[in-house]
């Protein structure tokens, strides 16, 4: 028997590994592939900020950019290298925000240096950009380092049964608490207000004469060169999931779409592509991640009954699963929300620290009841 279990080894469910692991609790942890198996493994695992107007997702997307460099840095160092990130707006409309961004931003701007500005393509010189000081971190290395310490079983959960206040998982494994970070793959609790989608993500390793000296995003993200290898991603493809559609992904036509924004930003010369990494991302529909406990639908709706219209409805008023938890729905900043976002879960579950109510799956079941008018 377990302290906790957690479903899904990839970044989401390593974080929160390491913070009960740090904790001092047993864990074990699941997944039907291997750690970092699947849309983590693929990405580039940048390290930075969001570059948009005021609003909750930006707020929170700095504060977990800043205590997420710190982390990587100290408990990871050898997953971590810091780099300069220079971003590059993509149209006028993305001028104007980033003009704005500078006047406000709490990080300090780094100047571009005149070697950079002139590998850039003409038409990315003419856009406006903004430079700070950010990181990438090892997407496999660190989650593989972030699980030291749990049991891990590469199995699929096909059945989680909670009896006698604990889960039995698979009719073999029993845990006290239970976290599903499953992403957009399938989940065991079938629950109908969960609306996570997937993003499909692809990345190339390619080996070029050109030298980045820092991590570029506009079109697509282009790190930084390592013995002269540049990697380039993208979370680009909102239509294809691997489970739904009958064909397969096409690695050649999404290889080619990378290296066409890619030119668009840095002309990249004597190329020979290394290595293709893809994998599926998880978003959810109104961009704010989902941290906390799950809600019984039925049990709720029978408790709450018309007051599930009402908008001001208490979240405290729904029956919730019993020690049952997910974090989720973090789109393309994976890296940068899960060990802020597991360090909050670790606190709520240990220590009873509420969850703000912003990122709770309470408010998807909220809006999931209106919508029905249950």
């Amino acid at each position: 028997m377990y302290d906790i279990a957690i479903i899904g080894a990839g970044i989401n469910g390593c974080s929160v590994a390491y913070e009960f692991i740090q904790a001092g609790k047993s864990v074990i942890l699941f997944d039907k592939d291997d750690i970092a198996g699947g849309g983590s493994g693929a990405a580039g695992a940048f390290i930075s900020p969001k570059f948009s107007k005021t609003g909750e997702l930006k707020e929170m997307l700095n504060a977990a950019f800043s205590y997420s460099y710190d982390y990587y840095k100290t408990n990871f160092p050898d997953s971590f290298s810091a780099s300069q990130l220079l971003h590059i707006a993509k149209d006028e409309k993305d001028d104007l925000m980033l003009r704005q961004y500078k006047e406000d931003t709490q990080f300090q701007l780094q100047k571009v240096s005149d070697t950079l500005f002139d590998a850039l393509t003409p038409e990315a010189q003419k856009r406006e950009n903004i430079s700070i000081n950010a990181a990438v971190v090892d997407a496999k290395n660190v989650c593989h380092s972030m699980s030291q310490g749990a049991r891990f079983v590469r199995e699929k959960v096909e059945s989680l049964v909670y009896d006698d206040d604990f889960w039995i998982i698979n009719e073999t494994y029993s845990a006290k608490e239970v976290v599903l970070a499953t992403g957009a793959y399938e989940n065991v609790i079938k629950e109908p207000y969960i609306d996570v989608r997937g993003i499909w993500g692809h990345r190339i390793d390619v080996k070029t004469s050109t030298n980045n000296p820092c991590s570029l995003h506009q079109f697509v993200s282009i790190a930084k060169s390592r013995d002269g290898v540049v990697a380039i991603g993208a979370t680009h493809n909102i239509h294809y999931h691997p489970d739904k559609n009958s064909e397969t992904y096409d690695i050649k036509k999404g290889r080619a779409e990378l290296l066409e924004k890619a030119s668009q930003t840095m002309k990249l010369e004597n190329i020979e592509i290394l290595k293709d990494y893809v994998g599926l991302r998880s978003g959810s529909v109104d961009y704010m991640p989902l941290l906390g406990s799950l809600i019984l639908s039925n049990a709720t709706i029978a408790s709450c009954g018309k007051r599930l219209q009402d908008k001001r409805i208490k979240y405290d008023e729904f029956s919730y699963y019993p020690n049952l938890y997910i974090i989720n729905g973090s789109g393309g900043y994976g890296f940068v929300l899960a060990p802020y976002l597991a360090n909050i879960l670790k606190e709520h579950i240990l220590s009873g620290k509420k969850i703000s109510a912003k990122i709770a799956p309470a408010r998807y079941f909220a809006r999931w009841a209106r919508r029905q008018r249950v």
